[in-house]
């Protein structure tokens, strides 16, 4: 069964083609994917992003339980906003999935989930919470809106209530504010600076259209997946999943190694792999030619196979084909396979623009 968010109004309203992305009717564009993506590099963008799930825990566990349940160490944020990204693991060291977790104290934290993830995600945090004194609370009553550009903060600003302004203002990268009904982080998935905004559904939609009339431009999940791409951003169940460590997706910047003695699910798996598996090497690549790059896409070093693309696609910024792929060579050129054709591939860090 398909469900909707608390915008469907309005992307039907601006003319919205929409499709179905993991059991919700979101929007893939609203006209053009490729003037969306410009929007966001050059002006402000929105994005509907109620898809994804808000999950609270509260308790006087709270800390001690993400430090276990996550691979990065919640115990380093210390001022109350402060927020970190972190895989989700299983006791193989296998993703269940990325997000992030807001610190509001050392008893109350606020994760955002992903949308295609979600069932399974509530179901193991609350597995791991027995012989923790939390509460998991899922925040079905909210809505995500995302708005992201170089003059996002600015516009947004333009429209929130006076009190507001300043905190906002003020925000410094992965950190977040709330007053009342809003929570407001200085977060997102485009490489731009930019807000995803939490709120209740009558007060979201008003924020919607308050931010369409001051010109943000409403922007779908293509441009949402040509901007991360840009910005060197995983996508979970391209780029890793439950088969797949951080370790072999680019992401081992998000396990916290210390304190030695912490333990969290994964760990000994993780450092298994790091003392006894072959090296794996997560790259950009990108197409010195025609054609697009898409995931499952071999490539080849001579003749032989070294590895496969795992999320690809036309960038707009670049006018070219980039992507990111899982090799086992450390190598700066290769070749795709593309319709059993061979074509050139330059291999770089996986951040394509930077902003």
């Amino acid at each position: 069964m398909t469900q909707k968010t608390v915008f469907y109004q309005q992307h039907q309203q601006s003319n919205a083609k929409i499709i179905d992305f993991n059991g919700w009717l979101m929007p893939i564009h609203y006209g053009s994917q490729i003037e969306e993506h410009h929007f966001v590099r050059q002006n402000a963008g929105m994005f509907d992003v109620s898809h994804m799930l808000i999950v609270d825990v509260k308790g006087k566990d709270a800390t001690a339980y993400l430090q276990y349940l996550l691979a990065n160490n919640v115990a380093r944020l210390k001022d109350s906003g402060k927020a970190l990204y972190s895989c989700m693991l299983n006791e193989q060291g296998g993703v269940i999935d990325d997000l992030i977790a807001y610190y509001i104290d050392k008893e109350n934290y606020r994760l955002v989930v992903n949308a295609g993830t979600q069932k399974k995600d509530v179901a193991w945090m609350q597995k791991q919470a027995a012989d923790f004194d939390v509460q998991i609370e899922p925040k079905n009553d909210l809505a995500m809106l995302a708005i992201q550009g170089p003059v996002a903060i600015e516009k947004v600003c333009s429209v929130l209530p006076d009190a507001l302004v300043k905190p906002v203002q003020e925000l410094s990268i992965f950190s977040s504010c709330q007053s009342a009904d809003w929570f407001i982080g200085r977060t997102g998935y485009t490489g731009e600076h930019g807000l995803e905004i939490m709120l209740n559904a009558e007060d979201a939609v008003r924020l919607w259209d308050d931010l369409l009339a001051v010109g943000v431009h409403p922007c779908g999940l293509g441009a949402r997946d040509t901007l991360r791409l840009e910005a060197g951003m995983n996508l979970y169940g391209n780029d890793m999943d439950e088969t797949m460590s951080p370790l072999s997706a680019g992401l081992e910047w998000t396990v916290a190694w210390q304190p030695e003695d912490r333990q969290f699910i994964g760990r000994a798996a993780l450092e298994q792999q790091k003392a006894t598996a072959e090296p794996v090497f997560f790259v950009g690549v990108l197409l010195e030619g025609r054609g697009v790059l898409r995931d499952g896409q071999k490539l080849y070093q001579a003749d032989q196979f070294i590895g496969e693309i795992t999320s690809g696609g036309f960038s707009p910024t670049l006018k070219k084909s980039i992507g990111f792929a899982r090799i086992n060579q450390n190598i700066k050129t290769c070749e795709v396979d593309i319709r059993n054709k061979r074509l050139p591939i330059k291999i770089q860090p996986t951040t394509f623009v930077r902003y």
